[in-house]
């Protein structure tokens, strides 16, 4: 498994030199070594108030070509679900009767004993009670599984010989066993447009290199939230499953020729997988309830999708209950090893040699229609003068038949609310690429200019924000999968402009303590921002706690000039994850302050540790040109080695803000910090203070050392010094004090 997928330093700097890095990325609980069920969990520890979902089996032909998502969902917490039952399992049951025992039983592996004593002679004599047969479940997982022991009582009896008394029993606190009872839900659910189990590989659009069509599943180290695995370790292992619902191939046998075939690729546009890394292939017996070996692949570089093909031959697969699973051997700690696979197909009838996927298909979803960004201020737009629109839309497709195929024209259209706002008409002779025909099994990559034919979205449409609907369909001559003949995505227009396409394929940033990166915007009208949308992906080592500062640079000689804002150095950032793929945290400025900017601007950080921060990197569009970054202070800046798109999106201060939840500016509020120097307790007093206000105390490098409610701050323990106080509420303002 590699750490970093590429690595590059610049001149001829020290050992412990600043650079550019970038990361795959890193971001599931590890599956059932049986995925043939959906668990949801309502502890840790015991299944108890667990529901298990018992999806529903369905019929050949089995085909997925990842154009939409396939993935079974299951509906949370609902314990009233049609058809819904519940078993009561116990921990504690009668080894020989197989009966739960009372509730509050208890055992001890401890000997416990029955004492004598005799008082005529001041002795005692023990006699140790018998053991009990007693079966003992594992609770915190499904089935229960039970294991016989021979435990004792969990009390001792004292008893005085010749005195007509009660013997004293002495029960033990906290005996090792103990009963406890867990019901366990299991619910069927039927959807036959679903056809996979899980989803902890990764259905997107974006991964792969030029894949046959729309959408692949991608195999690597996050789970289905895109969180690693195990996060921060070396750790290589099972990560993704993608398991196939219940297959009902009772009624075919050895001589119908069943196979199934599906097409794969190592690395993409993500991490290379190791000769040691492998991508698997199992079939379910359900008799034997046994998961077979039956096809891999082990890691390499990046190639074209390749064919697998492979026969159901064994009788033993032939049942009701029939299932096929991926699963891949890789780093465990983010998106390393990556493998993807496409057009999914079992089917009967089939032969040896059939492995043809004779479809023509988009392979890449559009993005934009206008000329470099993918989004912009709506108000921004409406007031621009000349046509936005690209001279240079990207359209590529694939022509999936071993012939020559006519091409026939495509169309583009945006809707708003359902109304058609413009058209544009894609050219089959372009599409095609200036041939006469498409290629056979060739990818074809054309650009078209929009501005020629004047199509623009509808600048006099009111309100603070916009959302258009844009259609793209092409297609040729040929009977093909018509689903893959059409894309569909939304034009955004709300307070920020942005250059990615709103997926992270890669992490990135420089590295070195006070290194700097910064990323070129070129608005269309000059005004005011008042943060920045950033996208953090977690890659390898989390990097949670490191520290960076706000900067937004004006431009001089086509690179960072002067600083216009930077965060208070006792009011740092840290990168902020989330839990989905690809999710935008919005940073603020101090006080929600609005920074001015002309037209050309520079919005980034100056990091204060140096670690890589990990942002987002967006492979699919090349805007390396905008990203510039500096490790020596700001006084040289050099162009980011990487191709893609940094995911970083200035927020400009419009009608929105309401709507967005930015606050507005309150008055400033007094606070009184007394006494101050000090050498035992800080009072805090300011106009609206409430008990549960937080109050954060730096030391003088800027780390928080304290965050509590209370109003007395005490100071005893620290080293004298100077010390910073926060009260987030209150502008984010900061109070120094002194401890003598």
């Amino acid at each position: 498994m590699r750490l970093f997928a590429l690595i590059i330093s610049f001149g001829s700097l020290s050992v412990f030199a600043q650079k550019m890095e970038m990361a795959p990325l890193t971001g599931n609980v590890h599956l059932q070594s049986k995925s043939t069920k959906a668990i949801e969990k309502s502890g840790a520890t015991t299944i108890d108030s667990t529901i298990i979902y018992q999806p529903d089996t369905i019929s050949i032909p089995f085909l997925d070509d990842f154009s939409t998502n396939k993935f079974q969902t299951y509906p949370s917490g609902n314990y009233n679900l049609p058809g819904i039952t519940f078993q009561d399992y116990y921990r504690l049951k009668d080894g020989i009767t197989d009966v739960p025992f009372p509730a509050g039983t208890g055992f001890t592996e401890q000997e416990t004993f029955h004492r004598y004593y005799n008082a005529a002679t001041d002795t005692y004599s023990d006699t140790a009670f018998s053991t009990i047969s007693v079966k003992v479940g594992d609770l915190s997982a499904y089935p229960v599984m039970y294991d016989i022991l021979n435990l004792y009582p969990p009390y001792y009896i004292y008893d005085t010989l010749g005195i007509p008394d009660t013997p004293d029993t002495v029960w033990l606190t906290n005996p090792t066993y103990y009963q406890e009872m867990a019901r366990q839900f299991f619910a069927p659910i039927s959807d036959p447009s679903k056809l996979w189990v899980d989803s902890y590989a990764y259905h997107n659009c974006r991964y792969a290199l030029n894949p046959r069509t729309l959408g692949v599943v991608t195999f690597d180290g996050l789970n289905q939230n895109g969180y690693p695995y195990h996060f921060g370790s070396a750790m290589t292992g099972v990560a993704d499953y993608l398991t196939a619902k219940p297959l009902d191939l009772s009624m075919y046998s050895p001589s119908d020729s069943l196979y199934l075939s599906f097409l794969y690729q190592p690395e993409g546009l993500g991490d290379i997988p190791e000769s040691t890394d492998s991508l698997v292939l199992e079939f379910y017996a359900k008799d034997l309830d046994e998961w077979f070996h039956v096809w891999s692949t082990n890691g390499d570089t990046v190639c074209p999708f390749k064919v697998a093909h492979i026969g159901v031959r064994d009788a033993k697969f032939f049942k009701r209950g029939f299932q096929f699973r991926f699963k891949n051997y890789g780093g465990l700690s983010g998106a390393l090893d990556n493998f993807h696979i496409d057009y999914v197909h079992l089917r009967p009838l089939s032969t040896y040699d059939d492995t043809l996927f004779k479809d023509f298909a988009f392979v890449y979803p559009l993005n934009s229609l206008l000329k470099t960004y993918t989004s912009v201020p709506w108000d921004h737009y409406k007031n621009s003068t000349g046509n936005k629109m690209t001279d240079s839309l990207l359209v590529q497709v694939y022509n999936g038949s071993p012939n020559p195929e006519n091409y026939q024209n495509g169309q583009l259209n945006f809707y708003q609310n359902s109304i058609q706002q413009g058209n544009f008409t894609l050219q089959g002779f372009t599409l095609a690429q200036n041939q006469i025909n498409f290629a056979p099994e060739t990818l074809h990559s054309s650009y078209h200019n929009l501005q020629t034919s004047g199509v623009q979205y509808n600048k006099s449409l009111t309100g603070n924000q916009q959302v258009f609907e844009v259609k793209a369909n092409a297609s040729a001559q040929f009977p093909n999968l018509a689903q893959n003949d059409s894309t569909t995505f939304l034009q955004e227009f709300y307070n920020y402009y942005s250059y990615d396409d709103g997926s992270a394929e890669a992490a990135f940033g420089p590295t070195g303590t006070q290194s700097r990166l910064a990323i070129k915007f070129n608005a269309y009208e000059a005004d005011s921002i008042i943060g920045v949308s950033l996208c953090f992906v977690p890659s390898v080592n989390d990097v949670s706690n490191k520290l960076f500062l706000l900067t937004v640079w004006n431009e001089i000689d086509g690179k960072p000039g002067d600083v216009i804002y930077e965060d208070d150095a006792f009011f740092p950032r840290s990168p902020l994850y989330g839990n989905a793929h690809n999710v935008f945290f919005n940073y603020y400025f101090t006080d929600t302050m609005k920074v001015p900017v002309e037209t050309n601007f520079y919005i980034g950080w100056r990091q204060l540790d140096a670690n890589r921060m990990n942002l987002g990197l967006d492979r699919n569009i090349d805007n390396s040109s905008n990203i510039k970054f500096s490790v020596d202070g700001g006084n040289t800046w050099l162009i980011s080695p990487f191709p893609g798109s940094a995911m970083v999106r200035p927020i400009f201060s419009t009608a929105l803000d309401a709507v967005l939840g930015v606050p507005k500016t309150p008055e400033i509020t007094t606070v009184n910090v007394y006494p101050n120097p000090t050498s035992g307790e800080l009072t805090l007093d300011y106009e609206g203070k409430q008990p549960d206000d937080i109050v954060e105390l730096f030391d003088f490098s800027g780390k928080i050392i304290r965050v509590q409610t209370n109003e007395t701050i005490g100071l005893q323990e620290l080293p004298t010094g100077m010390y910073f106080l926060r009260i987030p509420k209150i502008l984010n303002r900061i109070y120094k004090v002194i401890k003598l």
